[in-house]
């Protein structure tokens, strides 16, 4: 049996776990690769995860049509199996013979040989019929893009005329975007080692601080990142540290902090004072991690953001930065698990939270001070939603305008689509305390 098969059986069982169990593609991973020793498995395994999770809706819709019952429930290993199969076949191009074959044989590494000869009668189908079925999936934007209808209609309602592209983007797989850490080296120095080092790494145009690679790679293996000369992080992550015009001596809140990335960007710009409060007792380790390997201090509290008689002194704060716990469409193209597991029903209750937190955290800031308010969401009601109703309720609040040089105005704030300037897709709306 080849270590090849075992990749797409070891695949299939995670791609169930992700698709049907809900598991998120960061965990199943973590657990899936470390049983692979050769990088090429290893790399493969990341391609058949990411594109499967990423393309699940449309080949999922896909094994509707052809087949006779379906076995997503009995059977969720094959099913997700055929699910690769067809990611192999229509996304990573490869040979239909190798990817039939290598499919049928894993289906008996799975124990299921009584199936082997269904998944070879399906996978022979889609490839006699392939125009066909492909146009079928073409004609609704759901399956067309692979995003759930609900999400779908939704982008339509909130974005008339752009869903389609917005769609399209979150498909795309995404640069790779590092932030140097200002306080161990500068960008001009870091991007001279790593092109040394083979990495064909550019500058971004109008980040300060931000490289970018054109595709994925093990930056623990790059030079600088165990000494903390950088850390990982989407250019549009980038962008707060500017809005909050940052300057020494400050009192800094990041709520909803974790992994950190807003708060170390923050405390590399400035010598400010700055807090960090997390509701999840599992993320806060990752701030700590971050912290440490890049030199920086910050407090570090596991609590509700929206409840600060929890934890905050009193003392207000100079600049407030609301990272919202949201829906994270903004992020798909990155995270595309989140199709997956997102639900419409989910809406509400994050605007509710998201309202309760603003709410709250306004109270810590300072007359004189600003806050940002961001989401990685492209939905209307947990953005400009979220602070015109807060806008409404205060009398001590004006909107700071800016612009940037991609994206777009939103009634309230800037919002900026996946693959606007080839960023992921974020929204910021900045408030200033009056009195």
């Amino acid at each position: 049996m080849s270590q090849a098969i075992s990749v797409r059986a070891l695949a299939a069982e995670s791609l169930a776990g992700i698709a049907l169990s809900g598991h998120s593609l960061r965990e199943v991973a973590d657990r899936a690769l470390p049983r692979l020793a050769d990088p090429r498995d290893r790399a493969l395994l990341t391609a058949l995860l990411h594109e499967g999770a990423r393309w699940w809706p449309r080949f999922d819709a896909a094994l509707d049509r052809l087949l006779a019952k379906p076995i997503r429930r009995n059977e969720p290993a094959v099913h997700a199996l055929l699910v690769t199969a067809l990611v192999q076949l229509e996304v990573l191009q490869m040979p239909g013979y190798a990817a039939v074959a290598a499919t049928v044989e894993a289906v008996r590494e799975l124990r299921r040989p009584r199936l082997a000869g269904m998944a070879n009668a399906v996978l022979r189908r889609w490839l006699r019929e392939r125009e066909a079925l492909l146009a079928e999936l073409d004609a609704t934007p759901a399956t067309r893009h692979a995003h759930p209808a609900w999400l779908a209609s939704a982008l339509a309602h909130d974005w008339p005329g752009r869903a389609d592209e917005i769609m399209a983007a979150a498909n795309h797989e995404p640069p790779l975007m590092l932030r140097v850490n200002r306080r161990r080296t500068d960008r001009d120095a870091l991007a001279t080692t790593l092109r040394e080092a083979g990495q064909d790494i550019q500058p971004h145009d109008w980040l300060a601080d931000g490289l970018v690679l054109p595709h994925s790679t093990d930056v623990t293996r790059l030079p600088g990142f165990a000494a903390g000369h950088f850390a990982v992080q989407d250019g549009a992550a980038q962008v707060p540290a500017d809005l909050l015009d940052l300057a020494d001596g400050q009192r800094v809140l990041d709520a909803c902090a974790a992994p950190g990335g807003k708060a170390c960007h923050a405390l590399e710009r400035a010598d400010v004072t700055l807090l960090a409060v997390e509701s999840e007792s599992r993320r806060a380790p990752r701030i700590r991690q971050n912290l440490d390997r890049l030199g920086l201090a910050a407090e570090v509290v596991v609590g509700d953001a929206g409840d600060t008689a929890a934890w905050w002194d009193g003392r207000p704060f100079d600049r407030v930065m609301i990272d919202a716990p949201c829906s994270a469409t903004g992020v798909i193209r990155r995270r595309p698990d989140v199709r997956l597991h997102r639900r419409a029903a989910d809406i509400p209750a994050l605007v509710a939270q998201q309202r309760r937190i603003l709410a709250a955290c306004w109270d810590t800031l300072a007359t004189g001070g600003t806050l940002l308010y961001v989401t990685c969401s492209l939905l209307r009601a947990e953005n400009e939603g979220v602070v015109g109703a807060f806008l409404g309720e205060r009398t001590d609040a004006t909107v700071v305008p800016f612009t940037l040089p991609v994206g777009q105005a939103a009634a309230i704030g800037w919002q900026i689509l996946p693959g606007d300037g080839d960023l992921d897709g974020m929204y910021y709306a900045l408030l200033r305390k009056t009195g």
